[in-house]
């Protein structure tokens, strides 16, 4: 075999960190700016090492004012630039909402196409590191709500590796929310792909029984279930979304259409969630392929807790993806 052709074992924060890197290398319009994304290497460790190899007039150390340098990179990205701003974690990006609501995700439409922003913004979403309420909620369904963005949440270690290189070429201004239970977990690189496009859901595994319809770190949880439930003769198709905006509803309606059944699993909360508007969507769209209601497994709707005993009673287990796949499918 040729070594070209062998996948390369690496982390999803390695991924995110080669993938800044190429974008930098590659354009020198490119520049990081964010809280401690110098110095300290990026709270994530996503940005380590990259101030000693590129300098500080492209890895930026902002103060702590989500508002001012989102706002920065909002100009920069007017002006011709193509900033890669970082905001520590989504609970934070609601310092920034003017700016990514008002601004990045509107101006475009106001001069009637006059103006682009192409500006990324990368964040850390999710719970299960015992970070509290404060550091650990999962918002990516809010922003999928505006117009004019695009946002993406990539759940594996390619699309880590490769959506970023898609989102710096875009006009729009595009979100990328890593779940921050992914930056230490492991996956194989295929060398022959180069790219992954940031418009379509993927299939990530095949089943007749019911669709896993997924996103984020949620990802691995239906895919662990969908092994448990292998074993009981239940086969899951999972369906991983990536792209939160626009949503890919074909390619989740033709695995409704294979399989007749579905389970939403969000990490949001349930009222008014990204959960909500799929289930709508099917119902409007998929009603006569249904054999059962769409169920949906949700985070408990309370802040989420800094015990670890809570944390998981809060999040979606493995166990409560198989339990609603059990409600839906008769055995045989």
């Amino acid at each position: 075999m040729n070594p070209a052709t062998n996948p390369q074992r690496t982390t999803y924060r390695e991924a995110c960190r080669q993938a800044i890197r190429d974008a930098l290398t590659a354009d020198p319009r490119t520049f990081v700016m964010g809280e401690d994304v110098g110095k300290y290497g990026g709270c994530y460790a996503v940005t380590k090492g990259l101030l000693e190899e590129f300098g500080p007039e492209r890895i930026i150390d902002a103060p702590l004012a989500e508002n001012g340098f989102t706002g920065i990179g909002v100009g920069a990205a007017l002006a011709g630039l193509r900033p890669i701003v970082e905001i520590m974690t989504c609970n934070f990006s609601l310092l920034a909402l003017d700016q990514i609501m008002n601004n990045a995700a509107t101006l475009s439409h106001m001069s009637g196409g006059q103006f682009a922003v192409p500006l990324v913004i990368r964040m850390a979403t999710g719970g299960g590191r015992q970070l509290a309420a404060q550091h650990s909620h999962s918002l990516e369904g809010w922003f999928a709500h505006i117009p004019g963005l695009k946002v993406l949440a990539p759940g594996t270690v390619e699309d880590a590796r490769h959506m970023l290189a898609a989102a710096l070429v875009d006009a729009n201004p595009v979100l990328v929310f890593e779940h921050i239970v992914l930056y230490n977990t492991e996956g194989d690189l295929d060398p022959g792909v180069t790219a992954v496009d940031i418009t379509h859901a993927k299939l990530r595994r095949t089943g007749r029984d019911v669709s896993f319809i997924t996103y984020g770190n949620s990802l691995p949880k239906c895919q662990a279930a969908a092994d448990v439930l292998a074993g009981e003769g239940i086969e899951a198709e999972v369906i991983d979304l990536r792209v939160l905006r626009p949503l890919d509803m074909q390619t989740v309606t033709a695995s409704v259409a294979r399989t007749h059944r579905a389970v939403i699993v969000d990490e949001g909360w349930k009222s008014g969630s990204l959960s909500a508007e799929i289930a709508a969507r099917l119902a409007e769209d998929a009603l006569y392929e249904l054999d059962a209601p769409v169920c949906r497994v949700c985070s408990r709707e309370v802040p989420v807790p800094y015990a670890v005993h809570l944390e998981e009673a809060v999040l979606p287990s493995v166990n409560d993806i198989v339990l609603a796949a059990r409600s839906l499918v008769k055995p045989r």
